[in-house]
């Protein structure tokens, strides 16, 4: 008998196979056998997918209407995009991208509100912000060049970070971004160069500088140790704002990955630092890992060689510039064929599933935000939480559970039922907002809203699990007078939400 645990099994046999880079083991009852299968062969939803936090209406209907080209295009040019709506959302939280100087001046000292403001903000401007790809983009980078927030010491700075630094430089060139990140009081707090002396250096912040942010693991020991002495005199003053002492920096010449520079003077110690972070942002081994972060982020958790190389290759043509590399991914084949071989995070579940039902901020406050960062918490996922400094992991296998899966399946419901968070505004009949006209049979219902939430029908086994829950076969009949649909409604979206199609992006 096919029953709801059928759906909820296949969910999760999809997830673990995807983590696995193998063929699903979808149950008997299943018609497809593999990830790809279950999404349609559709390039526009594919790339929104992709390049969005989740496909809705109005982004699909743009995207087929400009080509995938004119929508990379206009979604490169973000600050042409009217985000009114999201911007008047996020100016609720006002600590969220205020400067060192406002944070200190708003809150106590060593107080997290900075930090809950700037998580609620990356939740709401993921969920509708009009400017996807920047926001996609913004996340990636700063979950590359990652500070945890909270953290330890960054409670003043760690706001400003996300603005000067990261969605500064999301779209423009990866050395300007790593050198604003170098010199600033957030970064040099949170990998401790801001307490590097000339008597005592931190290595640090220069080990993870490499390793983490730009070449890899391609250093020496002693590449460690000269970096480190580089970087001293790098600090912050007690007001919280970056600055470069020179009575801290230890002069003499250096010589790391390549890199040489006399730095005779401490005069000179500032200058040289920035030229060994221009050197590294230009390395060759820098472009080949971020050339395959990108692609584990945007194409494949195994990132195809190929793309890899032509990337990289792209990367250092454009002396770094972001743009140039991000519509060579989205316009390669290698991205055209990786249909169904990434999983969603538990971060970009909930927020396709808000995009997906249409739902919307509340009216005023952030009470419907603190609930969805809080749950986001729960997860494992929610933004900049991740203690570490290498940033969450963007592969399958890290997020696949039967726990991490049945927290999915309760928000898909919390949402299609309006019960939690509540405050959310919605349509007035959501089930007819997403199928307007009611089909003839529980089957073709299904059939109609897996469409509209996913692109494509289930399965004939998992549809006929989800209409287990109403105690219906997919040739039942359907009619606007059937008083148990109301009832039914709110479980047949969630199960629909919850099928393996939709935990794939």
């Amino acid at each position: 008998m096919t029953t709801r645990r059928t759906i909820l099994a296949a969910g999760a046999a999809t997830a673990v196979a995807t983590a696995a880079g193998v063929a699903a083991a979808a149950p008997a009852a299943a018609a497809a056998t593999t990830p790809a299968q279950l999404l349609p062969a559709d390039p526009f939803a594919h790339l929104l997918r992709r390049a969005t936090f989740g496909p809705t209406p109005a982004s699909l209907a743009e995207v087929r209407k400009l080509g995938v080209e004119g929508w990379l295009d206009r979604q490169f040019d973000a600050s042409s995009i009217d985000d009114a709506a999201c911007d008047k959302l996020v100016a609720r939280l006002p600590l969220a991208g205020a400067s060192v100087a406002t944070v200190r001046s708003s809150i106590a000292k060593n107080s997290y509100d900075a930090f809950k403001q700037l998580g609620r903000a990356a939740v709401a401007r993921a969920a509708w912000s009009n400017r996807q790809l920047f926001e996609v983009t913004a996340a990636f980078w700063a979950n590359h060049l990652h500070i945890a927030a909270p953290s330890s010491q960054v409670w003043d700075s760690r706001s400003d970070y996300e603005t000067q630094v990261i969605r500064k430089h999301a779209f423009g060139r990866f050395a300007d971004m790593l050198k604003a990140s170098m010199k600033h009081p957030a970064m040099l707090t949170y990998l401790d160069n801001r307490s590097s002396t000339k008597a005592h250096p931190n290595e640090n912040y220069a080990r993870e500088l490499m390793e983490l942010h730009t070449v890899g693991l391609v250093y020496s020991e002693q590449d460690v140790y000269a970096a480190a002495n580089l970087l001293t005199g790098l600090t912050v003053d007690s007001t919280g704002a970056y600055v470069y002492e020179g009575a801290r920096h230890v002069t003499g010449a250096v010589e790391i990955l390549g890199f040489k520079h006399a730095n005779a003077t401490a005069a000179v110690g500032e200058s040289a630092s920035l030229a060994f972070a221009d050197h590294l942002a230009k390395h060759p081994a820098t472009a080949k890992r971020l050339a395959t972060k990108l692609c584990q982020r945007f194409v494949a958790d195994v990132a195809p060689e190929s793309l890899v190389t032509r990337l990289a290759k792209i990367y250092l043509d454009n002396d770094t510039a972001i743009k140039p590399v991000l519509k060579a991914l989205f316009t390669s084949p290698e991205f055209a064929a990786a249909v169904g071989q990434k999983s969603r995070t538990p971060f970009e579940d909930l927020i396709a599933t808000i995009r997906t039902l249409g739902l919307g901020p509340e009216a005023s406050g952030v009470k419907a935000l603190d609930a969805l960062y809080n749950g986001l918490v729960n997860a494992g996922n929610a933004p900049y939480r991740w203690s570490p400094p290498n940033g969450f992991p963007d592969v399958a296998a890290a997020w696949a559970s039967p726990s991490g899966f049945l927290m999915r399946c309760n928000n898909h419901l919390n949402l299609a039922a309006g019960w939690y968070p509540s405050q959310l505004t919605r349509p007035t009949d959501l089930l007819k907002s997403l199928v307007p006209a009611l089909p003839g049979t529980y089957g073709a219902l299904v059939d109609a809203l897996a469409t509209r939430l996913i692109g494509a029908k289930l399965p004939a086994g998992h549809t006929a699990a989800v209409l287990s829950v109403a105690g219906k076969l997919p040739t039942s009949p359907l009619t606007a007078s059937d008083k148990s649909l109301a009832g039914h409604a709110p479980y047949l979206i969630a199960l629909v939400l919850d099928a393996p199609s939709f935990q794939l992006r």
